[in-house]
């Protein structure tokens, strides 16, 4: 099933911000903007969408929930100011980077508005959490402690743990990874990252050894012809890049 569902995403919004949403998609996928990136793009935009009619003290803000191009940069404001009260600044960051590509691409692409109501909005800046390397390993030992064994799913999740701290990989690169990108005899990885920056990345014998027992038990499980290096526990289908960020066993690494 494909990470992107635009009509769930365009769900109970106007038919002006959908028109928009759904042009501004054709364009990314024109531009070759891998699927998580359009997913995350879209559903900032369709969030601050949302906001205006369901979470706003503005009583003027109707027209912002009708039109995009009537967004100001007091709505912008307001959403990313909602956004680090019910998630995180880290949050409202990702938010604010994907509205700043939707609104140029209003303004440069379409002309529809003359200026961007996000120009002029400052980034919320993330508080640095420091983790010492100590606690770092004990959690990293924790997490992999919920692992242990040899179904398929344990050794799958093994393998991807290890395969992304090992390396400082992004989580979607290692969820994105092909059996073609993975090669045992020089232990190493095939990231292909943002910007078509594709790099080769060595990993220790750990996670060496974690990936080999995983890879005979993908010989043995559906879907063993697909070209994608992680499957799903159950058809003959791949695990979704998303669904690497939380093992099945209930562990979640990193945290959201």
């Amino acid at each position: 099933m494909p990470l992107l569902d635009l009509d769930k995403i365009t769900t109970g919004l106007s038919k002006t911000w959908a028109g928009y949403l759904r042009d501004w998609d054709r364009t990314l996928r024109s531009a070759n903007h891998p699927e998580t990136t359009r997913y995350n793009y879209l559903l900032a935009a369709a969030q601050l969408a949302r906001y205006p009619a369901e979470h706003s003290p503005d009583p003027d803000a109707d027209d912002a929930a009708g039109d995009p191009c009537d967004v100001t940069k007091g709505h912008v404001e307001a959403f990313q100011a909602w956004m680090i009260d019910t998630r995180s600044a880290a949050t409202a960051l990702n938010k604010h980077k994907g509205l700043q590509q939707f609104f140029k691409w209003l303004m440069v692409d379409e002309e529809d508005i003359d200026r961007s109501p996000v120009e002029r909005v400052k980034q919320p800046k993330p508080a640095k959490k420091l983790i010492p390397s100590s606690a770092m390993r004990t959690r990293r030992r924790s997490v992999l402690g919920t692992c242990k064994g040899k179904g398929f799913v344990q050794l799958r999740d093994e393998a991807i743990i290890r395969l992304y701290c090992n390396t400082g990989a992004r989580l979607s690169e290692v969820g994105n990874l092909t059996l073609a990108d993975l090669d045992m005899n020089a232990d190493s990885a095939h990231y292909h990252g943002k910007g078509n920056k594709d790099r080769r990345v060595r990993f220790g014998p750990k996670t060496a050894r974690a990936l080999s027992r995983y890879l005979r038990a993908r010989a043995k499980h559906k879907g063993a012809d697909l070209p994608d290096l992680w499957l799903a526990d159950h058809g003959a289908r791949r695990l979704a890049p998303t669904a690497s960020r939380s093992c099945s066993s209930g562990a979640a690494w990193p945290p959201a």
